[in-house]
Parts: structure tokens; C-alpha cells; sequence
């Protein structure tokens, strides 16, 4: 197989530059899911450095790495034992130093998951709290309550774990613990200088190896209301992320409050201290006015733009949003982000083609096939939608996989399910592992070129036609659509804005990136005609000279 390993014109982005990120393609790494170095089937961090010029062939900027931190994986890495230190079965720091020194050698920054809300149940400091006791000093890092009822034996408060069930969970002695996801991930007391602390030698921990940001996990949790007596909801539906628009804006008991700004703005004082500044991106499922807020220059800088994500493939819809972020961005003078898919949704490629209204989990349940998905309209639709997005002002965030086309794997089987969401729930959510299983590298092999040794996950055998191997220098293919448009970006940025054509057709989405190119993106079911301008690159051929349904393109003005 051949693979570039330099990709001409591109400028040295282990350079000093403060603002590298405002307009960067970050590719998200899944550790356990990328390239399996010893043969174990589980991907590690020698499999990734030895891939990374898949990377820097591909043309992205920088790359994130979901948790390699030590774990027992009850949520996939994101209960943490260690926050300072390697999975052993992924690495060692040595391993990590090495994958850092490539990565700025090619030319890529290194980001990495911050997990602040929670720890793994296994930390030292969740063990000694077990052991202190109620009222101890070790059980003030978490949040640790006595029960309601005569003998204590009722949860504190109504509050949900986001996974399904209550979010609190009792201890032999009988006061309760809350964790906001599994029972695995206690959640941390943020009102405690001990954890504040803490975090901060985290952060200046990974900075002083090399790290260029943070993706900071579920951001909007820390800051919690733990006067007495805690609130209780009135009902378990109030619990989700989506019923913060039932209280007033910072109050909800425990997600998105207005203290936990103190805390981001502490972190930036620390990050600011590098040359250049440690960038950082926010995890925030809030409304947009809210998510904003994190995104401030004297806080973490960017926040993930999730009404993007969630917008369906309707032209009206998708330009409310983009222009809406666009706006919400720049009046907390950050860069707008955009992002498809990552390692909590259904891919792209088969999600955009989910009718609106389906529900998709009760669309993995029935393996993908109520309804049936067309695979080749989806990949389609998805490098149109990609398309659409490099073409935007701000930063990208392309999920691995997604470059070859990748669908969600929906008919995996129960037996095989490693995420928690289908235990807790009670075999009611199938989870997100359909977007988790192995890459394939290779069109043949026990694992596609994953590893020598099979992969964690099954791969089913269309796997192999999305292969790298099955790609690389293939005119027309995904992985070919992905090198050229990121080539194209690079040299044709200029500015944060752009200006929609008022012009045109019903279903269309036009807009100018200021006086060089400009996008046009079909979301039609006919062909359109195009603009004037020369073609620079199109998701898919055009037709008779015409934009085809479900086809974005670029042209030089």
C-alpha cells in the first residue's frame, strides 16, 4: 500500500502561531478503535504514531485524542483512575512523548480529553473517601449525601443519570454517591480547592509534555448547587441536558451554571502561561446563547457547536444554524466549530439519511434495517455534507473514519456490546459502539490492517471495500475527496466570514468566502446550474455540466 507522507505547500503548524486553531481541522482519535501496535485488539498509542502519516497525508491540522488514561473502559475511558499517566494496555508515557515528537514532526498539534466532571470509581481518592467515611475530608472531593426515607434508603434527590436510572448510587455505610453517567464515574465536588488543584497540576502536567489543547469533557457539569436541602427536579425527564431551558439561565441545579465560568477562567491563566497558548474546546451541551460563554477568550476559547450536528439535511434549517453560530461566535470573539460525527452519534453517512422524526436508537435496536438505509445515497449525502462544512469559517472536527466513508455499523450483535448505556438501561439503548468499531487500514487480514491480532470490536466484510488500501490514490474516492478539499482550504482561506447568496434556488445554499471562492451546495433532488466560476472540486461529478442532487462544490471567483 502506498501512503504519503508529505503533503506540499503546507505551512509548519509546530510553529509559535497563538491563533493556529481558529480556523484548524482537528481529527479525533479513538484510541482503542485507530491502529493496534501489539496484537491485542485493542488499538494503542505506538499504533497511532505508526499511522500518523495518514494524517499529515490527509491534510489536517491537528489531531485529538479521545482518554488513553488508565480505566477499567466502564464508559470507554472516560471513567479515569490516572488523570497524569497511560493506559498500560495502551502505552506508557514514554510511548506518549514518542507519539507527540511525531505528531509536531509532521507538522500536527496534539490535543487531548480533559475529563473533569468525574473519576473513575478506582481513583485513590474515591477509595480513600470509601474508607473515611461520612463527613471525612476524602468524601468532600465527591458529593456524597445522606438518603431520604426513615432509614436513609431513597436516593438524596430525583436527579438522572444521563446513561438512564438514578444518579446516585449507596454505599455499605448507606450514604449515597451521586454520578451524573455510571455508577463507575463518581462525580467530583468543584467546590473543593483540593480538586481545583488537582486539575490544574493536570493541565500544566500534559503542557509541559508537548500538549497544544484541550477538549474539555462534559463542561457545563462541574459547577453544582449543593445548599441544603438539594433541589429535586419534579420528574426524571427534567433531568436532561434538554430541560435546561425550564430554569432560568445558570440556575439548573447541575448543569450549565454560572460559576462554572470561574473555573475555565483559573484554567486560561494556566494555559496562557505557554508559548504559544494552550488552546481548549468545549464539551457543552447547552443552548447556543449559553455554549457561547464557555467559548470567551479569557475561558477555554472554542465550544462544540451541537445544533450543527443535530440539524437535518434541509437547506432552511442548515443555513439558520450556520449563520446563527457564525453570529454566536463572534460575539464571544471566538472561531465558530463544525462537526458531522464523532465517538456519542451515528455516523454521518447513514444518519443523514434517517427520515426526520426517526428515532435512531430504536433504528441501531432494529440492526439498521427499519428503516433501510442506501449506503451509496448516504455516502453521498455525507461527502456533501463534508463538503458544506470545510467550507465554513471556524474550526472542523472530522471524526476518524469518517474520511473513508465509514457507515455506523448498526447491526452489531447484543452480544458483543461493550458500551455501558445497554446495561443501564436496561437492554432499552443499544449504545453508541457502531460508531466505535475498528478502522480498516488494509482490504484483507484478520482485522482489515487494524492489528495482527483481531480488533475489539467486529468488522463487518463491506469493511474491506472502505479500507485505506482500498482508496489511497483511487480518483474519486472518499479518502481522495477528503486529501483535495483539505489541500484546496488550506490555500484558500481567508478571513471568518462569508456572505449567503440571496439569489438563489429554493433548496440551494450559496455563499462567498470573500473575494476568492465560493461554495454551493444542492440539497435538492434535481440538478441545479452553477453559478459562474471555475470548478475547484465537487463531492460528486457533475451532471451535463449541472450540480447533481445531494452535491456540494467549490469555484474560484
Amino acid at each position: 500500500m502506498t501512503v504519503r507522507t508529505t503533503t506540499p505547500g503546507l505551512p509548519d503548524l509546530s510553529s509559535q502561531d497563538p491563533h493556529w486553531w481558529r480556523q484548524a481541522v482537528i481529527y479525533q482519535i479513538y484510541p482503542r478503535s485507530f491502529a493496534d501496535a501489539d496484537g491485542d485488539g485493542l488499538g494503542d498509542l505506538r499504533g497511532i504514531t505508526q499511522r500518523l502519516t495518514h494524517l499529515a497525508a490527509l491534510g489536517v491540522d491537528a489531531l485529538w485524542l479521545s482518554p488513553f488514561y488508565p480505566s477499567e473502559l466502564a464508559d470507554g475511558g472516560y471513567d479515569v483512575e490516572d488523570y497524569r499517566d497511560v493506559d498500560p494496555r495502551l502505552g506508557t508515557l514514554d510511548d506518549f512523548g514518542a507519539l507527540v515528537a511525531e505528531a509536531h514532526r509532521l507538522g500536527l498539534k496534539v490535543i487531548v480529553d480533559l475529563v473533569p466532571n468525574h473519576t473513575s470509581h478506582r481513583h485513590v481518592w474515591f477509595q480513600e473517601a470509601l474508607n473515611a467515611g461520612p463527613g471525612s475530608a476524602a468524601r468532600d472531593r465527591y458529593v456524597f449525601r445522606d438518603g431520604r426515607g426513615p432509614g436513609g434508603e431513597l436516593p438524596p434527590t430525583d436527579w438522572q443519570s444521563v446513561f438512564g436510572g438514578s444518579a446516585w448510587q449507596r454505599v455499605p455505610d448507606g450514604q449515597w454517591y451521586l454520578h451524573l453517567f455510571t455508577p463507575e464515574q463518581p462525580d467530583l465536588n468543584w467546590e473543593n480547592e483540593q480538586v481545583r488543584a488537582d486539575f490544574r497540576t493536570t493541565l500544566k502536567f500534559w503542557s509541559d509534555r508537548g500538549v497544544d489543547g484541550f477538549r474539555v469533557d462534559v463542561a457545563h457539569a462541574l459547577a453544582k448547587d449543593l445548599s441544603e436541602p438539594l433541589r429535586d427536579l419534579g420528574s426524571p425527564e427534567r433531568s436532561r441536558e434538554a430541560a435546561l431551558t425550564e430554569f432560568a439561565p445558570g440556575t439548573h441545579p447541575f448543569y450549565d451554571r454560572d460559576e462554572v465560568h470561574e473555573i475555565y477562567r483559573d484554567w486560561r491563566k494556566i494555559m496562557d502561561a505557554y508559548t504559544p497558548p494552550r488552546m481548549a474546546v468545549a464539551e457543552a451541551w447547552v443552548p447556543g446563547a449559553r455554549r457561547a460563554l464557555y467559548a470567551r477568550p479569557d475561558e477555554l476559547g472554542q465550544a462544540f457547536n451541537f445544533e450543527y450536528l443535530q440539524a437535518r439535511w434541509d437547506a432552511g434549517e442548515l443555513r439558520r444554524v450556520i449563520t446563527g453560530s457564525l453570529a454566536g461566535a463572534s460575539a464571544a470573539g471566538a472561531s465558530a466549530t463544525w462537526v458531522l460525527s464523532n465517538h456519542d452519534v451515528v455516523r454521518h453517512t447513514s444518519r443523514l439519511m434517517l427520515p426526520p422524526g426517526t428515532d435512531d436508537n430504536a433504528w441501531l435496536l432494529s440492526g439498521g434495517h427499519a428503516p433501510a438505509v442506501d449506503e451509496a445515497a448516504g455516502l453521498r449525502r455525507a461527502r456533501a455534507a463534508t463538503l458544506l462544512m470545510l467550507a465554513l469559517p471556524g474550526s472542523a472536527y472530522v471524526y476518524q473514519g469518517e474520511e473513508l466513508g465509514l457507515p455506523e455499523v448498526a447491526d452489531l450483535p447484543t452480544e458483543v456490546l461493550q458500551d455501558p448505556i445497554w446495561e443501564q438501561t436496561g437492554h432499552v439503548r443499544k449504545g453508541r459502539d457502531g460508531c466505535r468499531v475498528p478502522l480498516p487500514w488494509t482490504t484483507t487480514g484478520p482485522s482489515y490492517g487494524f492489528g495482527p491480532g483481531g480488533s475489539w470490536l467486529p468488522q463487518p466484510p463491506a469493511f474491506a471495500e472502505y479500507a485505506v488500501e482500498a482508496q489511497d490514490g483511487v480518483p474519486g474516492s472518499t479518502l481522495e475527496l477528503y486529501r483535495t478539499a483539505l489541500r484546496l482550504r488550506r490555500k484558500l482561506l481567508d478571513g471568518e466570514t462569508l456572505t449567503w447568496a440571496e439569489d438563489a434556488p429554493p433548496g440551494v445554499l450559496q455563499f462567498d468566502r470573500s473575494d476568492r471562492w465560493r461554495c454551493v451546495a444542492n440539497l435538492t433532488g434535481a440538478p441545479v446550474s452553477l453559478p459562474a466560476g471555475e470548478v475547484l472540486v465537487t463531492s460528486a461529478p457533475l451532471q451535463d455540466g449541472r450540480l447533481g442532487p445531494d452535491t456540494t462544490a467549490w469555484l474560484a471567483r
